[in-house]
C-alpha cells in the first residue's frame, strides 16, 4: 500500500510553489502534465517505504517553463501557470483537499500584496532547478546525487552542544535566585495578574 508525502503549495499570479515534504527520498520520478496533473512517486524511511501522489490541479500548467529542485529533505517545484491569473485553491474539484495538501504559509502571498514579492526569504539561487521537461522521471538515489554531504548529524553539529544549564548558576543577579529548570520541574507557579485595587 502507497502512502501520502505531505505537499506544501503556495502561488503567485503566474507561477504555483510546490513542495513534497519527502526526507531522504530514493528513486524519485515526478511526471507534470501540461492539463495540470502532477504525479509523484519514491521510496523513503526505514523500509523504503513506498509514496505516492496524483494531484489534479485547477487549471493547466506550462511544462516547458516549470522548475525543480531536489533537495535532501523535500523536492521544490515551481509550476508555471498557463495562463497568469489567481486560483481560488490548488485542486480541481469541489470537495475538499486532502489532509496532506497544506498552505505553506511561508510562501504565501494574498492576491492584493505585493505583486513581484518572491517566496519568503528563500536563496533561490542556490538551488539547482531543472526543467520538468528535462527530467523523464528523476531516477537515481538521493545519496549518490548528495555527494559527499554523509558524516553523522552529531558530527556535523561539532561543538554546539554543552551543558547550558551551567549558565545559570552564575548569575550577578543577587536579589533573585536562580536555579536550574530541571530542580523544580513539577513546581507550578500562579502568575495571576492582580485585579485593581487589590492589595499586593
Amino acid at each position: 500500500m502507497s502512502l501520502h508525502p505531505e505537499v506544501k503549495w503556495a502561488q503567485r499570479p503566474d507561477v504555483v510553489y510546490l513542495t513534497v515534504m519527502l526526507p531522504d527520498a530514493k528513486d524519485a520520478k515526478v511526471n507534470l502534465d501540461p492539463e495540470g496533473v502532477f504525479n509523484f512517486s519514491a521510496s523513503a524511511g526505514a523500509g523504503d517505504r513506498h509514496y505516492e501522489l496524483k494531484l489534479e490541479l485547477q487549471d493547466k500548467v506550462n511544462v516547458e517553463e516549470s522548475k525543480i529542485s531536489t533537495g535532501v529533505r523535500s523536492i521544490f517545484c515551481i509550476l508555471q501557470k498557463a495562463e497568469p491569473k489567481w486560483w481560488t485553491k490548488l485542486l480541481r474539484g469541489d470537495g475538499k483537499a486532502p489532509h496532506y495538501v497544506k498552505v505553506d504559509w511561508d510562501k504565501w502571498v494574498d492576491e492584493d500584496d505585493e505583486p513581484d514579492a518572491g517566496p519568503g526569504d528563500m536563496d533561490m539561487n542556490s538551488m539547482d532547478f531543472s526543467k520538468f521537461g528535462d527530467m523523464g522521471g528523476m531516477g537515481g538515489d538521493m545519496a549518490s546525487m548528495m555527494g559527499g554531504m554523509g558524516g553523522d548529524m552529531a558530527g556535523m553539529m561539532g561543538g554546539m552542544g554543552g551543558d547550558m544549564g551551567d549558565d545559570l548558576d552564575e548569575s550577578d543577579d543577587e536579589e533573585q535566585e536562580v536555579i536550574k529548570p530541571s530542580a523544580k520541574a513539577a513546581e507550578v507557579v500562579d502568575v495571576k495578574p492582580k485585579a485593581e485595587g487589590e492589595a499586593a
